[in-house]
Order: structure tokens, then sequence, then C-alpha cells
């Protein structure tokens, strides 16, 4: 018996070493690897609703990239709740528009007023965390990208309107459904109309839209019921599913290919393409990826009760430590009824690493939606850290012919941390 310890050893040794196929089945075997983090996740996928999508990016002698995708448990018509996830496709639709009506003086800068024409709008003509005191769409989007700000995105909604919203991204191939503000619980037909925006430079008005109504019904193919019980009015427990039915649906196929096809657009189909400057794309790179901490207007880097992590889960889930300076990370997440979400790409400019990850689970484990009993903390966080350091390491172990030249991506921001 002592004499096959050694062996015995050697292999065990030789089992934790081995490489991995690089197939169909290479998310769930790393995460096998680990089962102390992922056996759980592992053995309730469908009950947690756990999607990943994971993009290798290779790039040729000329720093051309080329996509490799695995993906785990993954389908594009299952339903879960994209929560602020929506807004990323927002932010580019908004700068589209403003370039594509090409009006002398109309930027992303200039100052845009929201009027309030019907149930349920709100006026704005100020916004006191823009270092101006004015609200843009340039600084709604800057809220959007570092802190996920609900109601910077209500604005572009009301900008883009419903209808022209939904329809621009089906004619550039996605299939998102944009139906609802967010944090403000309004009936459909009050979500279908948009309040009447203007946009001023030096005092003359460059652009008025009137009030927009979507007419068109935008329906899911079914619909759409979770869990098994939910309260109504933050005090009725109604003890029957939640519907989803009429809220937003964006899934994770989709969001991965948007984020990609942003970060590369050279290599992104020409129906997918955006009628975007280079500006627009430094900016958005630039805010995707800012922390809190590197931002003054507004002025997160004075609140602490933003950290770097703050809208970074993969990888770091809710550390509050600094996020080390060679590391970048160009995401949006979401987080809202239970569901937790990140599509991301990530970027090591000292290991030369770069790679795409997207993920979601829902942990609402009691089946009771509108309680406030979530488990973000206990499930979501540590999933997503121990995810994004599991793709990490394999990226650090991975083969490359040609280390890729990221000086694209090294930006500036607002201030140093």
């Amino acid at each position: 018996m002592i004499r096959r310890l050694p062996f015995l050893f050697a292999l065990i040794l030789a089992g934790c070493s081995a490489s991995i196929p690089e197939d169909e089945h290479l998310l769930e075997n790393l995460m096998k690897r680990e089962p102390e983090k992922f056996a759980d996740i592992l053995a309730n996928k469908d009950s947690l609703e756990v999607q990943i999508i994971y993009t290798q990016i290779n790039r040729d002698e000329h720093n051309v990239p080329s996509f490799r995708q695995f993906k785990f448990n993954v389908d594009s018509l299952r339903y879960f709740y994209p929560a602020s996830t929506v807004k990323l496709p927002l932010c580019v639709l908004a700068l589209d528009k403003i370039n594509t009506l090409n009006i002398a003086g109309l930027d992303k800068y200039a100052i845009m007023l929201h009027d309030s024409a019907y149930s349920g709008q709100l006026s704005v003509v100020r916004d006191t965390t823009s270092e101006s005191g004015l609200p843009s769409a340039a600084h709604y989007i800057k809220k959007i990208l570092v802190t996920s700000d609900n109601d910077a995105y209500n604005r572009l909604y009301e900008f883009l309107g419903q209808k022209d919203a939904n329809e621009k991204l089906r004619e550039h191939g996605y299939s998102v459904r944009l139906l609802h503000r967010l944090e403000r619980f309004l009936k459909p037909d009050q979500n279908r109309h948009t309040e009447a925006v203007r946009f001023l430079k030096d005092g003359n008005v460059l652009y008025t839209q009137p009030m927009l109504f979507n007419a068109d019904s935008i329906k899911p193919p079914a619909r759409i019921f979770r869990g098994m019980a939910y309260y109504k009015n933050d005090t009725l427990l109604v003890n029957h599913p939640f519907e989803f039915t009429y809220k937003n649906f964006y899934s994770l196929t989709d969001q991965q290919a948007f984020l990609q096809n942003l970060l590369f657009p050279e290599q992104a189909p020409s129906n997918r393409k955006f009628n975007l400057t280079d500006d627009d794309y430094t900016f958005l790179y630039q805010y995707m990826s800012q922390l809190p901490t590197e931002t003054e207007w507004p002025p997160y880097s004075k609140d602490t009760t933003y950290f770097d992590a703050f809208c970074k889960f993969l990888m770091y889930g809710q550390e509050k430590s600094p996020i080390p300076k060679n590391i970048r990370i160009f995401n949006k997440v979401g987080d809202a009824y239970g569901y937790l979400i990140d599509n991301a790409y990530i970027v090591d400019f000292d290991n030369k690493i770069e790679f795409m990850l997207s993920a979601v689970i829902n942990v609402n484990t009691d089946g009771v939606y509108n309680d406030g009993v979530y488990d973000y903390d206990s499930l979501g966080f540590p999933f997503f850290k121990n995810l994004g350091r599991l793709m990490y390491e394999y990226e650090l172990q991975r083969d490359r012919k040609y280390a890729p030249d990221l000086s694209k991506f090294v930006l500036t921001y607002d201030r140093t941390r």
C-alpha cells in the first residue's frame, strides 16, 4: 500500500494539471475542477437559470482579432429579466440618433431638456450632478456606464421613443424588447408615450422633438411567469407566479454580440454597425471602463458608497479593495428581481490578456418576488467573482501565437486613482 502512494499522488497531480479539451464542455469541465466553488451551481444550473458565454480573442500578425465562443446552458429564447443591461443599447442608440439628425451644433454635449405632456411624465430642466448643472446626453450616458443610473436611462428612453428604439435594434439584428422605464412603475400606455425633448446651445433651440407614441404592440411569443408568489404594493402576498410578460427582454447571446460589435466595429457585420463617430467610440470605451473613484462629475469619487467593483461583478463581486491598475473591464451589469447579469470584455495590459465573458444567474431561491429577499451576497456575487477569476486564470495559461496590441483600450480617465 505504501509503495502505491507515490504513483497515486502522481496521478492526482497529473489530473489537476491535465489540459481540458476546448470543446462544447469546456466551461463545465473547468468549473468541475473547483467543486468547492461551483458544485452547487452545476447541480442547480436550471433552477438558478445560469447561462455563461466565454469568447476567446486571438490576434493575427496584423493584430486583427478573431473570436471563438464557448457556452454553458445557453438558450437565447429562455427568458430572464435583463435589468440594467438594456441601458448599453440605449446609450449607443442615442448617439446614433444625434449623429443621424445631422443638425449643426447638435451633439452629445448639447443641453437636453424634457417636457411633460402626458400622464406619468416628468419635466427636466437641470441636472445638479453635472459640472454645468445642465443635462445632456453625454452626461446621462456617463452616469449609466459608470454607476448604472436609472433616471439617466429613462431620459434616453424618452429621447428615442419606444417604437423607434425597438425597430432600430431589430434592424441591426438584435431581438430585444424595450417596453418600459426603470424604477418607475407605469402602465403600458404610459410607457408607450415618451416626453417631448428639446436640445439647446448658447440659448438657441437646435432641435425640438414632440411627444412620441408607439401605436404598435410589442408582444412576446407567450406569457412569461416566474416563481410561485409575489408581493403587491409591498404588503399583499399573492400566491401566484410573478408575470414578466410586459417587461424588457435582452438575451445573453445578443448582449455579448452587441458588446463585441461595439468594441470591434471593424469586424462587425455591416448591418450591425451604428452611426457613431470615432469620438463616440472613445467616449463609450472610457466610461464603460471608468471606475467611480476616477469620476469627478458626478462626484462619485467623493462618495464612500461607491467603490471600484460597484459595477464590476465578474472577477470582483462586491470586493471593496481597489481593482489592480493593469486590469480594465469594459462592461454593463444588471441586477433586479434576483437576476444578476454581467456582460464584459476583460483586459490585463501587463499580461497581454483579453477575453469576453457574459453570465446570468437567478438568486431568487425562495421563488417569491418583490420581497427583497434575494441571495445576491451569499450566492450571486461569489459566483461572478469565482467565474471571472476561473476564466482569467485560464487565459493566463492559454497559448497565443501573437500577443495582442491593446493600445486602443488604453484611455485617459477623468481623474487619477
